[in-house]
């Protein structure tokens, strides 16, 4: 070989190379780099001489990689972080004319879950520069999460999961936004995206003991039973005395949607399908009766094992969907 093309991803800390990589460097007759490049400081630290090239020229690589190739030897030309990818397609440009040893060498790869640390910095940035993105609070999100997260459930249920890949994307962006905005607090409250992932992390792993610990399982049922004995100890740990099987429970998502997670979490302690009356005489007063036969439909569908939210919808959806169809044979009697 004659000419090594070392590439690295931005996305790890510079100086973590892969054993081939070092090897590479090491055995090289010459090492060319970038001005300023990341990987300068490690590599003088291994004793590895690197010259800086201020604005490198294909040709010139290409002649310095075929004369070392006459002497057994070869060049590794270390490419920035981002990738070079216009150097090293003018030097395969090179090769197609007057053929060169070319290999690629990857020093580093990226892990799963690397670009979330592109997201992070694209979020810093707009957070500096952007005047719109910049004056933002967790208010003002809010209606963009909730519009996002629906968009997520439309793809889902009319089974464009083509597109499920982008709304979740804005989804996760309204994550990283208001871990941005929170990070900028000074009033002991603060957190930053980092705490967001140590907080879910810490839950997922105590919550599932049988992963994680040395719990057993018989099956599904068994994790899901486990799963609320630990919420339910949580909760107590968390509010004592006052602890409720409705604590975490939103109060201002849909109508449909809060009356089945109701029903849902005092179904788990054996709540009465209609509690006492007294002292919350509310009951008998509260909206109409119109109301309450809505409540009982909740239920009704629940014990059918259906989702009362999804179910409107999927009916809203043939109701939209006939509407059209009557708005074209409208307009076509009507000449357009």
């Amino acid at each position: 070989m004659s000419l090594t093309l070392l590439a690295t991803t931005h996305r790890v800390a510079p100086g973590l190379l892969s054993w081939r990589a070092w090897d590479a460097l090491r055995s090289a007759d010459r090492v060319l780099t970038r001005e300023g490049h990341p990987l300068l400081p490690y590599l003088r630290d291994a004793g590895v001489r690197a010259e800086e090239v201020t604005d490198p020229d294909p040709a010139g690589l290409a002649a310095a990689a075929r004369e070392a190739g006459a002497r057994g030897g070869h060049v590794v030309w270390v490419a920035a972080p981002e990738g070079d990818e216009r150097l090293l397609r003018d030097i395969g440009g090179l090769v197609v004319d007057d053929p060169l040893d070319v290999e690629v060498v990857h020093g580093s790869y990226d892990l799963p879950g690397a670009r979330l640390l592109d997201l992070v910095s694209v979020m810093d940035t707009l957070r500096r520069e952007c005047p719109w993105d910049a004056k933002q609070t967790h208010a003002s999100l809010v209606p963009y999460l909730l519009e996002e997260a629906y968009e997520v459930v439309d793809t889902v249920e009319s089974g464009d999961l083509a597109a499920l890949r982008e709304e979740l994307g804005d989804v996760l962006m309204q994550v990283a936004f208001h871990s941005v905005v929170a990070a900028e607090r000074d009033d002991g409250t603060e957190f930053t995206i980092d705490d967001v992932a140590a907080g879910i992390v810490d839950k997922l792993v105590r919550r599932h003991p049988h992963v994680f610990a040395d719990v057993s399982v018989s099956g599904a049922d068994e994790v899901n039973t486990n799963w609320e004995q630990i919420k339910a100890a949580e909760r107590a740990e968390k509010s004592g005395d006052e602890a409720s099987v409705f604590d975490g429970v939103p109060m201002g998502q849909p109508a449909l949607s809060l009356a089945s997670q109701l029903q849902r979490r005092a179904a788990r302690v054996d709540a009465p399908a209609d509690p006492p009356a007294e002292p919350l005489t509310e009951w008998d007063e509260a909206g109409s009766e119109i109301g309450r036969r809505l409540f009982e439909l909740v239920r009704e569908a629940r014990a059918l094992g259906l989702d009362p939210e999804a179910e409107l919808r999927a009916v809203s959806r043939v109701f939209r969907d006939r509407v059209k169809i009557w708005e074209r044979e409208r307009n076509a009697r009507n000449g357009g």
